[in-house]
């Protein structure tokens, strides 16, 4: 492998663990998370719905990508360190306009969004000179350039004409991540190997760090939210359930597929396919935890209030989408699905419909309690089967 006259910058084989850079980039997504969150709070409809998806989507995407460009340089010279400042004001900049993204704010979202994509690409692709992953940094750019312009003119247009543009110009992104970004003269990227990936432990503790500061949202809110009025007995429960539910969130997800990841990278016959899987299943977790969030605090604002229907869909909406994902992530580490989470991801979408007359507190304690069925089904099968290893699918 040959590394160029920069070579200096690129990581070595010997730097495995996440580097304190790396740490501090993640802190500004609980900015963008609880920015998030409240987003979807206050427009709590189809349409609101809809915009926090979209909005999700692109800091998604600068996480993955940051977090790929980091896995080959060397965080911790200072010129990388340098670098990486940029993009990180500019996600904190995303994660300050997302409240108006979608009204008067649109293009700074827009701009802030491409500026870091493609500033950071155009970056890599400079430093990566001569170096094997170079073409997988040009494959990126070329995709992300062609979403460009429906970025651009959805920032430049409103209501539901940017929404339409928007989504499109994820959905480009994200699509070309499953189909190994085909790019003329470049064709697609490897399905035998990760070009970029220098380890695979590296990248499997920073996905498992990722979802943590993805928890400190749910976290966030249930301090806030709690602190902000009277300690009450009903109050009081609707924390702790709040709590509760983020804890079996956290086991859940480090039960086996979270803590064998990366030996599934090493040993998969097809480790891109691993690592697609691996990506869109965080993202849908992802997105369940900010919903989570979001019920989090009507929960402790309203435990026994009237009820709201689509208070209720949202309470169990976030741990069935959590769900849902945690299953995709355990069949990209596992090649298959434990029926537990798909009884429980069900379980949660049926009763929607038959929770509505009643009060959240009541809602929320029956979306814990199929969390912590699932929880428990997860350590019955740890003691029937103690020595699982990874078998990911071809």
């Amino acid at each position: 492998m040959t590394t160029g006259k920069l070579g200096v910058l690129l990581r070595r084989p010997g730097q495995g663990r996440p580097a304190f850079l790396e740490l501090f980039f993640d802190l500004v997504f609980v900015l963008a998370f609880f920015r998030l969150s409240q987003q979807l709070l206050e427009h709590l409809s189809w349409t609101g719905t809809f915009q926090t998806l979209v909005l999700l989507l692109p800091v998604l995407a600068v996480w993955i990508s940051t977090a790929r460009l980091l896995d080959a340089f060397d965080p911790q010279h200072p010129l990388v360190q340098l670098l990486a400042m940029p993009i990180m004001f500019g996600t904190l900049l995303m994660a300050a306009a997302t409240p108006e993204a979608f009204g008067r704010k649109g293009l700074v979202f827009a701009g802030a969004y491409l500026t870091v994509r493609l500033g950071g690409l155009a970056v890599a692709i400079f430093f990566l000179r001569g170096h094997e992953a170079q073409p997988s940094a040009v494959r990126l750019l070329f995709w992300v350039g062609m979403a460009t312009v429906p970025w651009i003119a959805g920032g430049l247009l409103t209501g539901w004409v940017r929404g339409a543009l928007w989504v499109t110009a994820a959905v480009m992104e994200y699509a070309g991540i499953a189909l190994g970004f085909p790019t003329p003269r470049l064709g697609r990227s490897g399905e035998r190997r990760l070009e970029v990936v220098v380890s695979e432990e590296h990248t499997a503790e920073r996905y498992q760090q990722f979802f943590i500061i993805a928890l400190g949202e749910p976290i966030l809110v249930t301090g806030l939210t709690f602190g902000s009025g009277e300690f009450g007995a009903d109050r009081s429960a609707a924390a702790l359930l709040a709590f509760a539910t983020t804890a079996l969130l956290w086991r859940i997800y480090i039960h086996r597929a979270g803590a064998l990841l990366a030996g599934a990278m090493t040993m998969a016959p097809n480790p891109r396919r691993v690592a697609v899987l691996t990506i869109y299943s965080h993202m849908i977790m992802v997105a369940g935890i900010v919903t989570i969030a979001v019920g989090d605090e009507l929960l402790i604002t309203h435990p026994l209030g009237h009820p709201n229907p689509a208070w209720t869909a949202v309470i169990l909406a976030g741990p069935a989408l959590f769900l849902a994902g945690r299953a995709t992530f355990e069949y990209a580490v596992f090649g298959r699905v434990s029926a537990p989470r798909v009884i429980g991801a069900l379980a949660l979408v049926a009763l929607t419909p038959a929770m509505r007359p009643l009060p959240l507190l009541a809602v929320a304690t029956t979306a814990a309690l199929i969390l912590a069925g699932v929880a428990v089904a997860d350590m019955l099968r740890t003691r029937r089967l103690p020595s699982e290893q990874p078998s990911p699918s071809r």
